[in-house]
């Protein structure tokens, strides 16, 4: 069995973790982060996803810290619709942080606006509150669903 990992965040840098695994017949993320910090590193959040969402089976969270769950909306709008699994307290907390960041996000935006000093005419959020709520169905806290059986047993 072939696993490979590619490092699409998290590497070089302490933000934007993002790990998709591939083991042949099941490709997930390890982690969904938003990229924080400067300038440089913000605007890769924007960037487009370097594969079809769909082809994505899973995500497994590992904590509910932004720089690992921030860029969850942005996956979900563009198609996403796989389970996100995590613990019971990381997806509680997700919501919470998720619900701030889309809010903030808005508010951000809207500010750039009024203020004029976005270079685009209509500033708009990376995601909004309603992206956030669209991630909380995908939510699985019940770890005994994480599928094990791309785990090959040992011999």
């Amino acid at each position: 069995m072939n696993v490979t990992a590619k490092f699409l965040g998290g590497s070089g840098v302490v933000t934007g973790s993002k790990y998709l695994i591939d083991i042949g017949e099941f490709e997930f993320l390890v982690d969904c982060g938003l990229f924080q910090g400067p300038k440089a590193l913000r605007q890769q959040n924007w960037d487009k996803f370097p594969m079809p969402v769909s082809d994505l089976e899973a995500i497994i969270l590992t904590h509910a810290h932004l720089d690992h769950i921030g860029y969850l909306p942005k996956l979900v709008k563009q198609g996403f619709n796989g389970p996100i699994y995590c613990t019971e307290a990381t997806a509680e907390l997700a919501k919470i942080l998720l619900l701030d960041s889309g809010k903030l996000q808005e508010e951000e935006a809207e500010y750039a606006r009024k203020k004029g000093y976005s270079k685009h005419e209509n500033p708009q959020p990376l995601y909004t509150m309603e992206d956030a709520e669209a991630v909380f169905p995908l939510l699985s806290p019940n770890l005994s669903n994480l599928p094990l059986k791309f785990i090959p047993e040992s011999k």
